[in-house]
């Protein structure tokens, strides 16, 4: 199967002037940007990758000149939008459906806390040994076969648990939440991968909340579904009619949705949708290399101050997910049904957060000041739901969560798209798959840490120390350097005209310097 990569592009006719070009086929295949570029071997026989610090020194006269060629938006982008947020949301719902009714389903397999928790943090533990192989699938096999492996295990999980509703079969259970937790790597890092390849210039942000919006709206529904689809009831019989009613509904669904994804799912359109995008599928193959991408990421300082902020805001949000029904009922007794409706409060305000905040990117471009007002509003609110949580009003309590949701759910997308402006033209994958192994990381930790923090000193105690974390996140995005290299990018093809292609104005080094350094 040929290789698909946004970052990759076949040639002909290596050897073809800049004059030749509008001649030649290779012309009329090709999808480069402002007059995109070509590099012919450096003087020690080595190609000239557009990952390296060059200058025009460097370079001198061997940088050859591309013409401009077509852009397209396709209507079938919002079709593989859909569709993959539907995947996403199938997943996230088999994420949260144990731990929001984590009362019944100790009693129902007579295990402790802790073995209820880890059927959530599996899924973030599962992510951090298994990003990186994934990461370099999506590299040299493409968004399509990554989305439809992830729904087969999707898939897969949803039927094995199906033959766990005993209470004697909670390790088949495990097993089946393994399956799935599997499926999260292949998925949770697609949405700004898919925005790049398929969304124009003016709506990718958005497109990435819509993304995000999938996973949150999966969230939303396991918040719901499981409380009121598996009621408190004495009878074991009976509560394992409820169980099985329960997965026989998600694996049905799931397979629905991998049978979509088999016929339906394309890797990427035709004709690239911005010309940002064009010039990254114009670098020929033999000049990426994935491992000298990663360097490149893990060498970009304000990149690296976003991994840690972003592993510090989504990692709270695991852990207040988790291990939101134990807070609710040590307060609340006998309120599952509040608690999910509580998570479903936090969810739907965080999904109306994403969305507001993929419009706001669009329209206004402010990364960086977005990012840091809504991190500082994740904070406050942390802080409130805290100081609220213990009144005894339950009615407060939606208020707080909903507020909470609303800015911390709303930072996902803004971290992704954060994260795209800063390492392009390096794969959108690659750097929101490292942005989710540090959630992943510090979701482990904040979730162990908080829940052993509430069963010693309380559910106060546990939220603040997750404020304290969250406080040192906000800190250390207001250091983060705002460097916009796909604007920039974008900007300089806005800027320029036939006649810089023809003089030569946008040349190698200076495109590599607004790209790369």
């Amino acid at each position: 199967m040929p290789q698909n990569n946004t970052l990759k592009g076949n040639r002909e006719n290596p050897e073809l002037g800049a004059e030749e070009w509008p001649r030649s086929k290779a012309a009329k295949n090709l999808s480069p940007a402002f007059a995109s570029l070509e590099w012919s071997p450096g003087p020690l026989g080595r190609s000239v990758s557009t990952g390296s610090r060059l200058d025009s020194e460097a370079l001198g006269d061997q940088a050859k000149l591309v013409p401009k060629t077509e852009i397209k938006l396709y209507h079938r982008r919002w079709v593989m939008l859909f569709l993959f947020s539907a995947v996403s949301a199938s997943n996230a719902f088999m994420w949260l459906q144990y731990g929001i009714i984590s009362n019944i389903f100790m009693r129902f397999y007579n295990i402790d806390s802790l073995a209820i928790d880890w059927l959530a943090m599996i899924y973030l533990l599962t992510y951090i040994p298994l990003i990186m192989p994934i990461l370099w699938l999506l590299d040299n096999r493409g968004i399509r076969d990554v989305v439809l492996v992830g729904s087969a295990f999707n898939c897969i999980g949803a039927w094995i648990k199906i033959g766990s509703v005993d209470p004697n079969m909670f390790a088949v259970t495990f097993l089946g939440q393994f399956v799935c937790s599997v499926a999260t790597v292949f998925v949770l890092g697609i949405p700004s991968y898919l925005a790049s390849v398929w969304f124009g210039e003016e709506e990718v942000s958005t497109a990435c909340s819509i993304g995000v919006l999938g996973n949150q709206l999966g969230c939303a529904i396991g918040f719901l579904l499981p409380p009121i689809l598996v009621p408190n009831v004495d009878d074991m019989d009976e509560l394992a009619h409820h169980i099985r009613i329960m997965f026989y509904i998600t694996a049905g669904v799931a397979t629905t949705l991998f049978i979509l994804v088999v016929f339906v799912f394309q890797e990427r359109p035709k004709l690239p949708p911005t010309q940002s995008q064009a010039t990254a599928r114009s670098i020929p193959p033999e000049q990426y290399s994935y491992i000298a991408s990663i360097r490149r990421l893990l060498r970009n300082r304000a990149f690296i101050l976003l991994i840690v902020t972003y592993g510090l805001n989504v990692g709270c949000y695991y852990a207040v997910g988790t291990l939101l029904n134990r807070m609710i009922i040590m307060h609340y007794p006998g309120e599952e049904v509040n608690a999910g409706r509580i998570g479903l409060t936090i969810v739907i305000a965080g999904m109306v957060g994403s969305l507001i905040c993929g419009v706001w990117l669009d329209r206004t471009k402010t990364y960086k000041q977005t990012t840091f007002a809504v991190y500082l509003m994740s904070l406050v609110g942390m802080i409130i739901y805290a100081a609220t949580l213990s009144l005894g009003h339950l009615w407060v309590v939606f208020i707080t969560a909903g507020a909470l949701g609303f800015f911390m759910t709303g930072y996902l997308p803004l971290g992704f798209e954060f994260a795209v402006e800063l390492t392009y033209p390096e794969s959108e994958g690659t750097s929101s798959g490292l942005l989710n192994c540090s959630a992943q990381v510090f979701g482990i930790i904040f979730t162990i840490c908080q829940g052993k923090i509430i069963d010693s000193f309380g559910t106060l105690a546990g939220n603040i120390f997750l404020c304290v974390f969250l406080l040192i996140g906000t800190i250390m995005t207001g250091l983060i350097k705002s460097d916009l290299r796909r604007q920039h990018a974008n900007q300089r093809v806005k800027e320029a005209g036939p006649s810089d292609s023809r003089s030569g104005s946008l040349d190698a080094p200076s495109i590599i310097k607004e790209a790369q350094l």
